[in-house]
């Protein structure tokens, strides 16, 4: 095509007629020919011309900004704005997809499946809830909402089944007036999966052929390493789901929709479901890359070009490649759906319940993937934050911090009790020292090698290795029993919790090894990095940036702006007790005048 011929049919989009008067609409036109020219052409163009006739490039990028809202993501603050609006209603509740380990007095532990009362969303990345009696920021990506809970399952169901005796002729559709309506149910699933599953293919090959081989021409603005971030393997994506699409079509029962055995496709293909781990972990990296170009005036009118001349929604890209993401985690919910309108008696019903299972397995090893890789960040900063630092890296061996607290540290030979700040990784457990006067500063104390370490309980009553009573105590024993460390917990509670998580560092390693789960070296010298540049040389760390204010601000960059500034501090700073020190301290004779 050449660029006028392109210009054409674009401008006839439905509603982009040329008799239109509104000077805006004509307007746009202007920037279809724009466009055309930016999109189209490989080598350098004399734009001069064609700037002279719609307007200078900075009235176009202006006008292309400000005209409406038709080239934003339609998320964003209409999304928080709406969710706040039922936080005001009292009616927003978020289920805990995985553990929230704290690492700061300010945030809010929970275990996967609790339910969390949402304070305030104001913020996107990080809320304010309430789980029973403590408060604190989560992270919004380690929850899902639930909205709207009064209403009971069954009597939905209950409803909707009413709603199809009722009035069959309405859902029917073309299985006919006679069909159960378990059956329907099962159908409309049907239709349903196959339905997205197109839609899905489409949008991919949207953005492969729109986007993708338009940037490939344009050298001049694209590297490949660029495209590579920015679209990371869609390509991929879209060959396997045109494979697995092709797979559903040939169990899918056109004219029986509810006979379809689409569940064995699942099975087969669920190995394959694994490369979207590759495509969820460099999202994030792929929307830092495109909003770094989209500052540039030519960029932005590039993708728009894109987008319009493959005849694309009203999307912008980062929600187009946002939709991958998505679309790994809806697949076990609608197995869950087809799962349940389908009778035991089914032929499909064993393969459905058994992709289920695969496909939950798949989305939980993508999500804790992602989960962890998103986590060497924040490991980075905490040892950043923690003063007089020895030996490697935490990084050089762990990926996950999976719980932390104070306990009293017993060590052979001076049998002399120490109360020190634990934190366990895979592999190791760092101790720390908190600062006498400011609690918030810690100090490296040492770390224990977990894979060289036993875990044994301890009963309450005289320890012979330490010839000394003990309580609420459990040891760790190097296997020659060379090195023997007591620990001690205030409450029998909170020894059951260390030892649970004991055991659950040594599942997680075991679980690494099997599924090959590691972090490489570029990730953890680029996280390193990044912590080292938070913290100017020559300043001292624990002045300039104490413990939790430093993991707040990483972790918070901007606190929710619609609270009063004087219950935003009160959020920000933790409680602590009115201190006597300098009172008492003032009493002693030295001091006096």
């Amino acid at each position: 095509f050449s660029s006028v011929a392109i210009q054409v049919e674009v401008i006839q989009f439905p509603g982009w007629g040329n008799s239109c008067l509104d000077p805006k609409c004509c307007r746009t036109d202007s920037f279809v020919l724009y466009f055309s020219a930016l999109v189209i052409t490989d080598g350098p163009q004399d734009k001069s011309g064609l700037v002279d006739e719609v307007g200078s490039e900075d009235d176009l990028y202006n006008e292309f900004r400000s005209s409406s809202n038709r080239f934003r993501h339609p998320g964003g603050g209409g999304e928080q704005l709406a969710i706040n609006e039922l936080i005001s209603d009292g009616s927003v509740c978020a289920e805990a997809l995985w553990d929230h380990v704290t690492m700061d007095d300010q945030e809010l532990g929970f275990k996967a499946g609790d339910v969390i009362e949402v304070v305030d969303a104001t913020n996107k990345e990080w809320w304010w809830g309430r789980v029973l009696d403590s408060e604190g920021w989560f992270p919004a990506s380690f929850v899902r909402l639930r909205v709207n809970q009064d209403e009971p399952m069954e009597e939905y169901l209950a409803h909707l089944d009413g709603a199809s005796e009722g009035g069959r002729a309405s859902m029917g559709g073309p299985l006919g007036p006679g069909l159960p309506c378990k059956e329907q149910m099962r159908a409309n699933v049907i239709n349903e999966i196959m339905n997205t599953e197109r839609d899905y293919i489409k949008h991919l090959k949207d953005i492969c052929e729109g986007y993708i081989k338009q940037c490939r021409k344009r050298t001049d603005m694209f590297t490949e390493e660029q495209l590579r971030t920015i679209f990371g393997n869609i390509d991929e994506l879209y060959r396997f789901q045109k494979k697995f699409l092709k797979a559903l079509e040939k169990k899918f029962n056109k004219d029986h929709p509810h006979l379809s055995e689409i569940g064995s496709c699942f099975l087969e293909h669920q190995t394959n479901f694994q490369i979207y781990s590759e495509y969820c972990n460099n999202h994030p990296n792929a929307c830092v890359q495109l909003s770094k170009v989209m500052k540039i005036k030519k960029y932005v009118f590039f993708f728009e070009a894109c987008r319009l001349l493959q005849k694309m929604i009203d999307i912008s890209l980062d929600g187009f490649l946002l939709t991958p993401v998505q679309k790994i985690c809806k697949y076990p919910l609608q197995l869950a759906e087809l799962l349940k309108y389908t009778n035991p008696q089914h032929r499909d019903y064993k393969d459905v319940e058994a992709a289920l299972n695969a496909m939950k397995n798949v989305a939980r090893l993508i999500n804790e993937r992602k989960r962890r890789l998103e986590n060497i960040d924040k490991i980075a900063q905490w040892q950043s934050s923690i003063e007089d630092w020895e030996g490697e890296d935490i990084l050089s061996r762990s990926s996950d911090l999976i719980f932390s607290g104070d306990l009293t540290k017993i060590s052979q030979p001076q049998a002399k009790g120490q109360q020190r700040m634990f934190f366990l990784f895979d592999h190791q457990l760092v101790f720390c020292k908190k600062d006498l006067l400011r609690r918030d500063i810690l100090y490296y104390k040492g770390r224990l090698d977990m894979d060289q370490m036993q875990v044994v309980d301890v009963e309450d009553g005289k320890d012979k290795d330490f010839n000394m009573s003990v309580k609420n105590a459990l040891k760790l024993c190097s296997p020659g029993g060379e090195e023997v460390h007591l620990l001690c917990a205030k409450k029998p509670e909170q020894k059951q919790r260390w030892l649970r998580a004991f055991a659950d560092e040594r599942e997680q390693v075991q679980h690494d090894l099997e599924t090959g789960f590691t972090i490489t070296e570029v990730q953890k010298k680029q996280a390193m990095l990044n912590a080292s540049k938070s913290h100017p040389t020559g300043k001292p760390k624990a002045v300039t940036r104490p413990y939790y204010d430093f993991l707040l601000r990483q972790k918070h960059p901007t606190l929710p702006t619609s609270l009063p500034q004087q219950q935003v501090i009160m959020l920000a700073e933790p409680k602590r007790k009115t201190s006597n020190f300098w009172h008492n301290i003032g009493r002693l004779t030295p001091f006096k005048k």
